[in-house]
């Protein structure tokens, strides 16, 4: 077989309805629109949400809060985390990715001080918290914001 010859199986493909082209077609005159009405007019039909008259879903459900356009999203990781790297290597976020710790950076990398940390590294992250820079350098290492 080559790829010219190639076509669906037999019954694969189901051609579409032709509209309008006669009684004897079962979709002529009015085209399977029914009589008159809204949705038998050109461009009829209700927007989407659109409830009869009845007050819409989206305005009865009460609404709470806001999102700040503003807001900083930082990638957040214990400092046990860097435990998988040897002793004296300078952990950048763009290492965190490529280790597999981190997927994304969004707005920077931010190290917190859950668990503990072994080895002596130079870390450098866009924030960090108290104790996380405490027990980087209690291990020996350095601690640089970015």
């Amino acid at each position: 077989m080559k790829l010219h010859e190639l076509k669906p199986a037999e019954g694969a493909r189901k051609s579409p309805k032709r509209l309008g082209r006669g009684t004897g077609s079962g979709l002529g005159k009015t085209s399977g629109k029914g009589e008159k009405g809204q949705n038998a007019r050109s461009g009829g039909g209700v927007r989407p949400g659109f409830e009869g008259g009845q007050m819409p879903l989206y305005r009865r459900v009460p609404k709470r809060g806001f999102t700040n356009i503003f807001a900083k999203r930082y990638e957040a990781i214990n400092v046990n985390r860097l435990n998988i790297f040897e002793n004296g290597t300078v952990v950048t976020p763009e290492l965190l990715i490529e280790k597999g710790v981190i997927s994304k950076i969004y707005d920077g990398v931010k190290i917190l001080g859950n668990g503990e940390l072994e080895k002596n590294l130079t870390v450098k992250a866009t924030k960090f918290s108290k104790a996380a820079a405490e027990k980087i350098e209690a291990a020996g290492g350095k601690v640089e914001v970015i």
